[in-house]
């Protein structure tokens, strides 16, 4: 790659930055955790799904250091080379000879990128890396990257992200006002039905905008990653799973839905679909390991607007939907999560396990005026 086109595609992608930090940009939960770490010489690795705010958080982290970006999620950089990016590295050290930090957005685009970084590293450079593939929080990492590291998750706006970003300010006596209380539910009922990506709130068919992200990380991030021959069958499979949000689900059971032959086809499929953050499959509880990876599974979605615009939905079931956020809720707090369901009926939504002891069982209901269901609660 020409080194006039490199520097061309910096300094647009630097005038990008200028624009970012003109729009609302609030505290994220796991900020102060990552600002702290710049204090350490520690690889910085953040990894969500796309759009849930990642190089924001970054620019916003370095946003009073001298440090240099790369961009590689530009359609202009589509199959750069692991040979290139020494030639990046001479061009931003041209724009800015004296940055000690360095920000490489969506790098594992390209392959071979490990030994690019683990080089910056040995030459003293700040690192912070974003991904959008969760094999980067895998133990892969530590072979990739040389010496130690620092990752975390970032997640799509928690519904007090979200208040923050709304304005709404409150403390815990407000919630026993009317108004205040009216207020929190209306907002909630918004969170419940467009989610918490980051930009949602300023685009006005943020339906339309969910379904073109949804189409972009299938074809991206799965498909072209993982050169999926058969499109279709994949994202028909993340549809199903992603209308079927909660719910109980097999290998074998998708095997004959789709008419799949092979099972460990549907256990590759699914693995693509959690490495970038679509969905999550949660496991029965038991003390043996066996039991939880041979039973029925659930699978939660990354987003609950997600959810609405573009899963099958043929009724409106806040309950489930409120389920999800829920169990999103518990994975930004980075419990173990394991649910329980007996032949019986009797199911238990969340269970929270600290090592060898269960520290919490967790009910979600929407709506327990209806006896019926306040009973199966209970009994749960």
């Amino acid at each position: 790659m020409e080194n006039q086109t490199i520097k061309q595609i910096v300094l647009d992608q630097k005038e990008e930055v200028k624009e970012i930090f003109k729009t609302k940009i609030i505290e994220r939960e796991i900020e102060e955790k990552v600002r702290d770490s710049l204090k350490d010489n520690l690889i910085k690795v953040i990894i969500g799904i796309r759009r849930c705010g990642k190089s924001v958080l970054s620019h916003q982290i370095l946003k009073e250091k001298n440090y240099g970006y790369i961009n590689f999620d530009d359609e202009r950089l589509i199959g750069a080379k692991a040979e290139d990016l020494n030639d990046f590295l001479e061009v931003l050290k041209e724009i800015n000879p004296d940055f000690n930090y360095l920000l490489l957005d969506e790098i594992q685009n390209v392959e071979g990128w490990e030994l690019f970084v683990n080089r910056l590293k040995r030459m003293g450079h700040n690192l912070i890396i974003t991904g959008s593939n969760s094999k980067l929080l895998s133990k892969e990492l530590s072979t990739y990257l040389t010496g130690r590291h620092f990752a975390v998750e970032l997640y799509p706006f928690s519904f007090e992200e979200f208040l923050k970003y709304k304005n709404f300010k409150y403390s815990k006596n407000d919630l026993y006002a009317t108004k205040n209380r009216a207020h929190i539910k209306s907002l909630f009922g918004e969170y419940l039905k467009f989610g918490g990506f980051p930009e949602l709130s300023k685009i006005e068919f943020k339906e339309q905008y969910l379904r073109d992200l949804y189409d972009k990380i299938i074809t991206r991030d799965i498909v072209l990653r993982h050169k999926i021959k058969y499109f279709k069958v994949i994202k028909e499979i993340s549809l199903y799973l992603i209308s079927h949000f909660g719910s109980r689900i097999t290998y074998n059971k998708l095997k004959n839905i789709f008419e799949i032959n092979s099972v460990h086809t549907i256990k590759n499929y699914i693995s693509y679909l959690e490495e970038a953050y679509l969905i999550f499959q949660l496991f029965p509880f038991s003390f043996k390991l066996k039991n939880q990876l041979k039973g029925a599974r659930k699978v939660y979605a990354i987003d609950s607007g997600l959810i609405n615009s573009v899963s099958f939905q043929f009724s409106s079931n806040l309950g489930r939907v409120m389920e999800n956020v829920v169990f999103l809720q518990l994975k930004r707090k980075g419990y173990e999560i394991y649910f329980y369901h007996e032949p019986a009926g009797c199911e238990v939504d969340f269970i929270i396990r600290e090592g060898l002891k269960i520290k919490e069982l967790i009910q979600v209901c929407y709506n327990l005026d209806d006896l019926e269901t306040r009973e199966r609660e209970i009994k749960g």
